[in-house]
């Protein structure tokens, strides 16, 4: 396989943006990386896209798209794996530049999640239908039954969640595209209305709109695009059972773990040489969770180190410096590829207040439904 590094970003902000279309959303993020490239050609694109059929009515979406950007002809594939459709289309493009098949390839994601759909009910598609959501079950109550199990298992606070969504309002009050840049503090989150016992809802990320794309290329190829590339240096890719009671523990995510050991196999790192980790806060028990099945630290101890600032800006591993999903937004088929475009930026000494020193090693971890598919990269700094 050939090394394969990124060259290219481009991002729309996270928001309610009501005065843009999904292809709107998708050409304003690819065009912006192609022009940071400074190339008009693609060899295939890559769609992340969870559910643009039931949020506004548009499946077929690679056509769609290559057309938005006056490319049609070109191999267009929309990518789907719930709220892990980023990070699976990032892959893909990854494999089909690693493999020889094509050297400039376009990774991108959107969603567009504020048209006037049932957010829920699309939503709980990515859920087990026969055995979870026919019976009323939501993922706000999914994420509850993991904080809950968590809770009696480990001796998790209601504290301690709220420190998560503390920590990303924080990093997220300095990254422009976030869709919310305010800071809280522990008191709003465990006073704001009650979603699903015990989660509130500063514990939940917002329904967002967005889109973000990144370019790829083999890394012999780099530098007539840019001066400071980004290697790709390892893809994991786990599932786990779609549903909770068919989960051998529901507070530990078992695909993260896998996906992750993976990943850092294939780098032959651990995750001791991890610099900065953008991982999948959909609700603040789930980057507890992760920074257990990735290793970051020893299970049930996630909420402690948080507490202890290990995993702030300045900490042992700074987490989350975009604001994550729960400040940065959500728009599911994006996350993944804006979750690589925070380390992409941090890689390059790009993140402005949100810089981490010296960060020479990053992590992206992105995730469907409750964690039953999980996709995990690792980047270096060239």
């Amino acid at each position: 396989m050939r090394d394969v590094a990124i060259v290219a970003a481009g991002m729309t902000p996270f928001g309610e943006l009501w005065q843009w279309s999904l292809r709107d959303l998708f050409g304003a993020a690819a065009l912006e990386a192609l022009r940071h490239a400074r190339t008009d050609h693609l060899d295939a694109i890559y769609v992340g896209n969870m559910s643009g059929g039931q949020f506004v009515g548009q499946e077929h979406l690679g056509p769609l798209m290559a057309d938005q950007l006056g490319m049609a002809g070109v191999p267009a594939t929309r990518v789907e794996s719930a709220c892990a459709s980023g990070g699976a289309a990032l892959r893909a493009a990854f494999l089909e530049v690693a493999s020889g098949m094509s050297d400039l390839v376009l990774a991108a994601g959107v969603e567009k999640m504020n048209d006037g759909a049932d957010v829920t009910s699309v939503l709980a598609s990515a859920a087990d239908q026969e055995s979870e959501v026919y019976h009323g079950v939501t993922f706000p109550g999914l994420y509850a039954l993991i904080a809950r199990a968590h809770m009696e298992t480990h001796g998790t606070t209601l504290e301690d969640l709220a420190v998560v969504s503390v920590k990303n309002h924080r990093h997220g009050a300095h990254n422009p595209k976030a869709q919310f840049r305010q800071e809280v503090t522990v008191d709003q989150v465990m006073s704001s209305a009650l979603v699903a016992d015990p989660l509130r809802l500063l514990h939940c990320s917002p329904v967002s709109d967005g889109a973000a794309a990144v370019l790829l290329c083999p890394l012999g190829r780099a530098k007539e695009f840019t001066d400071r590339p980004v290697k790709i240096r390892a893809s994991g890719m786990a599932t786990s059972a779609m549903a909770l009671a068919d989960r051998r523990d529901p507070a530990f995510l078992d695909a993260v773990s896998v996906a992750g050991g993976r990943a850092y196999t294939m780098a032959g790192l651990g995750p001791a040489d991890i610099d900065v980790a953008e991982v999948h806060d959909c609700f603040t028990i789930a980057e507890l969770c992760v920074l257990e099945a990735l290793c970051f630290t020893e299970r049930g101890r996630a909420g402690e180190a948080t507490r202890a600032g290990e995993t702030t800006l300045g900490g042992r591993i700074p987490v989350n410096t975009s604001g994550g999903l729960k400040a940065k937004g959500h728009p599911v088929g994006a996350t993944g590829i804006a979750q690589v475009i925070e380390i992409f930026e941090q890689l390059r000494g790009e993140a402005g207040e949100r810089q981490v020193p010296d960060a020479a090693v990053g992590l992206a971890q992105n995730m469907g439904g409750s964690g039953a598919s999980a996709v995990v990269h690792i980047f270096e700094r060239v």
